[in-house]
């Protein structure tokens, strides 16, 4: 078998998360319009003080922001041993923002807000937190590539593209999730 020379071209593959970032953008853009149409047409919106736990997972999300920027800083440096402490720390908060959504879900289910019930604004809480969750599980896979990534010898353009995807959709959710905590709060 002929050996092929590995031709690394980044753009194609950045493109498709960008593409990937805009049109989760444009969904849950969609999202809190049907959400503003609806609480318009019914006169109330969800009505719920909002758990506790989810500012706390805001809290968790930006540290996590903060860790995988300082992650991006080491391998710049070539700090490898720093870069890896913290992608795991990233990871690690990602799954404490993940275990902190599900308390905030038991604290809405324990007074009554359930996903299904008769207001519909409360079931956004829940489709909207649970889509973005499912976008942290997406980041949390970029994070362990580039983590791995960090542990091969692989060339350093590879290295550092496995970082930029992983930051480019990271702080992407850390975005979306502080706009739609503040969407929540601001329509009760």
């Amino acid at each position: 078998m002929e050996n092929i020379p590995d031709k690394f071209d980044p753009k194609p593959r950045k493109f498709i998360v960008w593409l990937f970032v805009v049109s989760s953008t444009i969904m849950f853009g969609g999202f809190t319009s049907y959400y503003l149409v609806f609480s318009a047409s019914k006169g109330k919106g969800h009505g719920l003080i909002l758990p506790d736990a989810f500012i706390y997972s805001s809290l968790v999300i930006i540290a996590s922001s903060i860790t995988l920027l300082l992650a991006s800083r080491a391998l710049k440096k070539l700090n490898f041993s720093l870069q890896r402490n913290l992608l795991w720390l990233t990871v690690i908060l990602a799954i404490v923002f993940g275990v902190m959504q599900f308390s905030a879900w038991g604290s809405m289910v324990r007074t009554g807000a359930t996903l299904v019930g008769n207001n519909a604004a409360i079931s956004f809480i829940y489709v909207v937190s649970g889509v973005h969750l499912l976008h942290i599980i997406a980041g949390v896979g970029l994070i362990i590539n580039a983590l791995v990534g960090s542990y091969r010898d692989i060339p350093a353009a590879k290295s550092q593209f496995k970082m930029e995807i992983a930051s480019i959709f990271w702080h992407f959710i850390d975005i979306l999730w502080i706009y739609l905590y503040v969407f929540l709060l601001l329509n009760r």
